[in-house]
């Protein structure tokens, strides 16, 4: 009678003819390979461009640290840092109320917030262009006209970003708040809390990750607003913020300086990628 190989027969053999590669291991990994090459791609092309320039280390250091590009990249930090203040604190509390309500007109609020996502950013000017032009956005417009405040300024550019962005953290955080389990908030409201303590410290500690990835993300989209920018408040130099700066740079032919600031753009955003995986490392 023949002999059963053994479980560790079995192993060693399988050890012996190693991993098999998958195709569809192959198909993904492929993909995520040539995605990535693209953005290398365009980033060393950037790089490379600029290089071949022959440019003296002190000039490219002048030409990083102009005065017109450090006065719009201070600009383009304090409007797009305080959108997301804004976002934050309107997106949470919308997110969780289209996770976890339900209401008369659910659908229709869950399919209106998407609309600024889907519209074409110079419509989102027009649209605010109009609606400060008569009614209750022109009285509004008048009462801080009346107290000194004008819409072409950095209040002018928050709003703008505010419109763009506000429905990519909505998104987000309604995402991430699907993600947790109702029946958790049930429970620590059975166990004494009230729904306020089930939110704090059940809800929102569950949904951390997405919570902090959408924020990412509305400040990356926010920052480079550009668009609406163009429409309502102009491109005066006061209210010259990067993606406003590069493109006029760009119309008069100084693609070194357009180049200077898209780099600086970049920088910007991967920093903040790096600090949303170094705050969630190990938890993804």
């Amino acid at each position: 009678m023949k002999k059963k190989p053994s479980i560790h027969m079995r192993e060693e053999r399988l050890e012996m003819v190693g991993p098999r590669i998958h195709p569809l291991s192959l198909l993904c990994t492929g993909m995520l390979l040539f995605c990535v090459a693209i953005v290398v791609g365009l980033i060393a092309a950037d790089v490379m461009y600029l290089a071949g320039q022959k440019f003296s280390a002190g000039e490219i250091w002048k030409l990083f640290t102009a005065d017109a590009i450090l006065r719009a990249l201070r600009l383009s930090l304090i409007t797009s840092l305080t959108t997301l203040a804004l976002v934050i604190i309107t997106a949470v509390p919308a997110g969780y109320a289209l996770s976890r309500y339900r209401f008369p007109g659910h659908s229709l609020c869950n399919t209106l917030v998407d609309v600024p996502i889907f519209l074409p950013p110079v419509v989102i000017g027009i649209s605010l262009l109009a609606f400060f032009g008569f009614g209750v956005g022109h009285a509004l417009k008048q009462a801080l006209s009346g107290v000194g405040i004008s819409l072409v300024s950095w209040i002018g550019i928050v709003l703008c970003q505010y419109v763009i962005s506000m429905s990519y953290g909505i998104r987000s955080i309604k995402a991430a708040f699907d993600t947790g389990l109702c029946e958790l908030e049930q429970v620590a409201c059975t166990l004494g809390c009230s729904q306020w303590q089930a939110f704090w410290k059940v809800s929102l500690p569950l949904a951390r990750p997405g919570v902090l990835a959408g924020c990412i993300l509305v400040w990356a989209r926010g920052i480079g607003v550009f668009g609406p920018l163009m429409v309502f408040v102009g491109t005066g130099s006061r209210v010259q913020v990067m993606p406003t700066m590069m493109w006029l740079e760009l119309s008069v032919g100084n693609i070194e300086v357009s180049l200077a600031i898209a780099l600086i753009m970049l920088v910007l955003t991967s920093a903040g990628l790096v600090a949303i995986h170094f705050l969630e490392r190990g938890r993804s």
